[in-house]
């Protein structure tokens, strides 16, 4: 059974990474990410055909998570150089193009062991999405199955939910009204 990360501190992790211009690279560290709040993604490899949606996705809506003062960083159990090829494969032919943010390289698998997302018998992790605030304590975590592509517009709603500081019924948006506690 997966453990519960909510409401615990962000496991520590240092990555190789390439930077979105799929030129640059470099390292990130949950460090790095102090003060900040981050959305922390998993994939399960490059090439492959579920991924690029949610990455590219992700990428589009960057702006929408810098408006909330928010960094991202996707990561799987490939190599920072098969990250740097995918980057620079052109869209048509399963490649991502230029991103808004860095991919990081977990070749060891064990930041996705860390934050009980890989599995074991395969060696690549499963999608998991987690929302870490700005004092490295995980606010949200999602895992689904590696047929089923997360969701963007899900990811800001709980994420402005989370830096509202109130609490928040179903289907909370901004401009909602808060619960008033007993």
């Amino acid at each position: 059974m997966a453990e519960r990360l909510v409401g615990r501190p962000a496991p520590d992790f240092t990555l190789e990474t390439v930077s979105g211009n799929g030129q640059d690279f470099g390292n990130a560290s949950l460090a790095d990410y102090k003060g900040k709040w981050l959305v922390l993604f998993f994939y399960p490899l490059d090439f492959t055909f579920v991924c690029p949606t949610e990455i590219t996705a992700l990428s589009d809506a960057a702006s929408q998570f810098s408006e909330l003062k928010t960094e991202i960083l996707g990561v799987s159990v490939d190599s920072k150089h098969s990250h740097r090829a995918w980057i620079n494969t052109p869209v048509n032919d399963n490649g991502l193009g230029k991103l808004n943010f860095p991919l990081g390289a977990d070749i060891t698998k064990s930041v996705a062991r860390d934050y009980g997302v890989l599995i074991e018998e395969e060696g690549i992790a499963l999608r998991g999405l987690f929302i870490i605030d700005p004092d490295g304590e995980i606010k949200y975590q999602v895992v689904n199955h590696n047929d089923v592509g997360r969701s963007v517009e899900e990811t800001i709603r709980v994420l402005q939910a989370l830096q509202s500081g109130g609490l928040c019924p179903i289907n909370w948006k901004p401009g909602d009204k808060h619960l008033v506690a007993k």
